[in-house]
């Protein structure tokens, strides 16, 4: 995603958010001793309309992240003209992994080795994070912290995964850059199996800053680009 903070040529609310994230984003790694070119920043469109994903398009976004598969699949399909890397960041169905295989370039969230087993392929390779679950609630989606390496060892050893490094959720009762530490220990564990999967995936509209600190390099923003969701019926 570029990260220039020369004003935008249009000034709808959408491009004013997307600016204003662009440069906070500048701003923080440059404060961390870090090139804002580091960062892939994926904007989350959850419940936004696929003309909204359209629109950023015409701003220069080229990553955009969903957290269903439904909803990911619609847009996908609905915007095949346009040069998008679909991220796929919620929580992953084994049953419906094949199909998120069909349109996902990224998928962020592999927790458990049976997820692990529905992706496997002979027929090229998908980017992946292994999940992190920074929590004692397994609801929350992610591997364990003590069965993070078997995991992280059964993605090597399985076709058709080709792993990027390690994604985590900040937990809400805990601050940030605490959390985000844990996530680059977690990180430095994944590399000594792994040498080449040193991406992070970590931060949202409300952590980023914490997360760049930490050594994030896939930042996963929505509400501070596309706004409030619309409401659900």
């Amino acid at each position: 995603m570029t990260t220039s903070t020369s004003p935008t040529s249009s000034s709808s609310p959408l491009a004013e958010r997307l600016q204003t994230v662009r440069a906070g984003i500048a701003d923080a790694a440059r404060a961390a001793g870090r090139s804002p070119e580091e960062l892939t920043t994926i904007v989350v469109t959850k419940f936004h309309p696929a003309s909204l994903v359209r629109e950023l398009a015409s701003l220069g976004v080229q990553d955009v992240g969903e957290n269903r598969h439904q909803e990911a699949q619609a847009k996908a399909a609905e915007l095949s003209d346009l040069d998008l890397r679909w991220h796929f960041v919620g929580q992953l169905q084994s049953k419906k992994a094949r199909q998120v295989r069909a349109y996902a370039d990224v998928i962020h969230s592999i927790d458990r080795s049976s997820l692990v087993e529905a992706l496997r392929s002979d027929e090229g390779d998908i980017d992946c994070f292994v999940q992190l679950n920074l929590t004692t609630d397994a609801a929350r989606g992610g591997v364990a912290d003590r069965d993070l390496e078997p995991l992280v060892e059964r993605i090597l050893e399985t076709p058709g995964l080709r792993l990027l490094g390690v994604m985590a959720v900040a937990p809400i009762d805990e601050e940030p850059a605490r959390a985000f530490e844990r996530v680059r220990a977690a990180s430095e564990r994944v590399t000594s199996l792994a040498p080449d999967a040193t991406k992070i995936s970590a931060g949202m509209s409300q952590d980023y800053r914490e997360a760049i600190a930490a050594g994030a390099t896939h930042l996963r923003i929505g509400t501070a680009i596309t706004g409030k969701r619309p409401e659900q019926g």
